[in-house]
């Protein structure tokens, strides 16, 4: 056989192999490692905000989440228990104990520190951005594909992201929060010790996020404790039920 004729076979057999990995397929893995897209998911998230020398209150609150809902119920301190940041599709609200009825509010609202209101909510990024690839690039000597994440509404958390994200584990390792002007506002790690069993596999899950201010000695840093997989009810994100 022509060697032309060989090759060129061989070529388009092994093209596949080295396509360019999808970006929104990346980002949908990514956001479950943060409770986007699964069945249904509870964890703990214990929240502590340093300004300089300054340390806020502590801040503990149980999340539930499914789809693209979720409810983050407050545990601690004391005078905001019973407290709820409701989120169900890109609308949130906030109840409180006394209040007469639910207060809609942002997601990019501050709830504490460098913590959005939502930041404590499940991951929906492969919903709430488009996303593109932008080159590869190593964090802590781990290989990572770069997305450039653009909001698709005004009402996501943040208006861009440039987002790292593991192309061994994919799970995103390092993020940038950008302004619509295109400012650095901060920038967060995220760290995986935690693990969920889904569909037979053990996956890993995230156990710290880590916000730093892009301009101020400020930092806040959210623990994430243990994580069940389990059906969680619709009426648990009803906002005529919260009332």
């Amino acid at each position: 056989m022509n060697a032309k004729h060989f090759l060129l076979p061989l070529a388009l057999w092994s093209a596949p192999l080295f396509a360019a990995p999808d970006a929104h397929s990346l980002l949908e893995h990514a956001d479950r490692a943060r409770g986007g897209g699964l069945p249904g998911i509870v964890w703990e998230i214990k929240l502590t905000s340093r300004d300089g020398d300054k340390v806020a209150d502590e801040q503990r609150f149980e999340v539930r989440a499914v789809d693209d809902a979720s409810v983050a119920e407050t545990l601690e301190p004391v005078r905001f228990k019973g407290s709820k940041l409701l989120q169900v599709g890109r609308n949130m609200w906030l109840t409180r104990p006394g209040l007469s009825k639910p207060i809609p509010i942002s997601p990019r609202q501050r709830l504490s520190g460098q913590a959005s209101n939502g930041d404590i909510a499940a991951t929906d990024y492969a919903g709430d951005y488009d996303a593109q690839l932008a080159g590869e690039e190593a964090v802590d000597g781990e290989a990572c594909q770069v997305l450039e994440l653009t909001a698709k509404q005004k009402r996501a958390t943040y208006d861009r992201i440039r987002y790292w994200v593991s192309a061994k584990r994919e799970v995103g390792v390092k993020a940038e929060f950008y302004s619509l002007s295109g400012k650095l506002l901060k920038t967060a790690r995220f760290d995986y010790g935690n693990s969920i069993d889904y569909h037979g596999q053990r996956l890993p899950f995230v156990s710290r996020m880590t916000l730093r201010d892009a301009l101020l000695d400020a930092e806040t840093t959210m623990v994430f404790g243990t994580v069940q997989v389990r059906k969680i009810p619709a009426a648990e994100f009803d906002l005529g039920q919260m009332q």
